[in-house]
């Protein structure tokens, strides 16, 4: 089974990916012998099904019983390893929405149908009301796309920005987000940026100096330092989602959309793609959202994050007390002093990263996990939803931690940068006030 990036096959989540889940019938007696139609196509369907779908981004489909039955033995190897389906974060940080990770009876349920024979079953044994979970974006105000279509050339991975429109006239707030790939075979996952109208000129520049549509970009939107807001992310098989009621994140007139997608061609032939994202919009909200980069500032200037060659293990930590100075961090959009709400995280890094983690260190003298990532795949970053959002009061402070291997043959020196040769430790999340 394919390792590289899928949603609910993982981006995201990046991200708020797939609706909530549907529920596992419980694994038979262990005198039953399992068959596909009453325990694994409803596992298969729930788990896997969003991706490997014919035309999806996974390599093969997994929607009957010969297609599975003939993959039997890659999925149960995949399963095993926690390779598919792909979840990143640990099992002991915290709970988050939409976890399509398999549990350690799923995993054994699956395993014990490939070793005794893949038994087909009754096809009207199968349990009702199973498949993919729906979920997703509950209404559709603006829906902006690609101005053309792109045709990816690079095998197996390409990243490539492009600018798009934002047409209101007046201030608006996204309170939903989902992305809809124009060639889903090779639409690996997306990240949308929002590019104030004072950041616009940067980004219109990049693309004005590549002649094709949009321009290339690997670690993030281009800008010097990768500090640009996210607005949301999309991963294969999500259904976008509405963002937490009553909240939204403001776009002035005059901003731009940052779209980063990223291809991938190890399984489908290049086609032109033309890829929209739609939007849920208010003209108001009781909370003002803000998708917060966190980082060191520090780690941005030439040598302050230097990851030396032939080291196993690099690391680096930042932890700060951003409540004192939300209405600077947030350009007046939060007050001073006041606690926040944290909805979301995400963590970003390059190639070389081994291991992260996201937490806020307590008053109490105890740190409470966001996100632990404990086996850093580039190609599998998301946003993971909280089932409970978390509140950071003044004093408490939120840090991030990031690790690296640079010990492989012929390694260099590796300092902050946006090119495929450098690395980050970057943390998104959703908060209000």
């Amino acid at each position: 089974m394919r390792r590289l990036l899928g949603g609910c096959s993982v981006l995201a989540v990046l991200l708020f990916a797939c609706g909530e889940p549907v529920e596992t019938p419980p694994a038979p007696p262990p005198d039953v012998p399992p068959t596909y139609h009453r325990d694994i196509a409803p596992l298969v369907q729930e788990k896997c099904g969003s991706c490997h779908t014919q035309g999806g981004i996974a390599p093969f489909p997994l929607q009957t019983y010969a297609q599975v039955f003939e993959m039997r033995w890659a999925v149960q190897a995949a399963v095993k390893a926690r390779i598919m389906p792909p979840w990143m974060p640990a099992q002991d940080c915290t709970e988050y929405l939409q976890d399509h990770s398999l549990s350690e009876e799923q995993i054994a349920l699956l395993s014990r149908w490939v070793d005794e024979g893949g038994v087909e079953g009754d096809v009207a044994g199968a349990p009702g009301g199973t498949g993919v979970s729906e979920g997703g974006l509950s209404r559709v105000d603006l829906e902006v796309s690609m101005a053309e279509p792109f045709t990816p050339t690079q095998r197996p991975d390409q990243y490539r920005c492009f600018v798009l429109d934002w047409p209101e006239t007046a201030t608006r707030y996204v309170s939903g987000f989902r992305g809809n790939p124009g060639q889903p075979s090779i639409v690996h996952h997306l990240v949308a940026f929002l590019a104030r109208p004072d950041e616009v000129a940067t980004f219109q520049g990049l693309d004005a100096a590549d002649p094709e549509p949009g321009y290339p970009c690997f670690g993030g939107p281009g800008r010097p330092g990768n500090t640009v807001s996210w607005l949301g992310s999309w991963v294969p098989g999500s259904t976008g989602t509405d963002y937490p009621e009553g909240t939204g994140i403001q776009v002035e007139p005059g901003s731009k959309i940052i779209l980063q997608l990223h291809y991938n061609l190890s399984s489908a032939n290049s086609a032109p793609d033309r890829t929209s994202l739609s939007l849920r919009l208010e003209s108001s909200v009781q909370k003002v959202a803000i998708m917060q980069p966190w980082s060191n500032p520090a780690w941005l200037q030439p040598e302050a994050m230097r990851i030396p060659a032939g080291q196993a293990d690099v690391r680096y930590r930042f932890a700060f007390d951003l409540v004192p100075v939300l209405s600077r961090i947030t350009r007046g959009a939060f007050r001073d002093n006041e606690p926040i709400t944290v909805h979301t995280a995400a963590l970003h890094m390059h190639t070389l990263g081994s291991w992260g983690r996201m937490e806020i260190e307590r008053k109490t003298g105890i740190n409470d996990c966001m996100l632990h990532i404990p086996r850093w795949d580039f190609h599998w970053q998301s946003s993971y939803v909280f089932t409970q959002s978390k509140e950071v009061k003044p004093g408490e402070r939120m840090a991030i931690e990031c690790h690296w291997d640079n010990s492989q043959p012929n390694a260099q020196d590796v300092t902050w940068g946006e090119g495929t040769g450098d690395e980050m430790c970057l943390g998104t999340f959703y908060m209000t006030q």
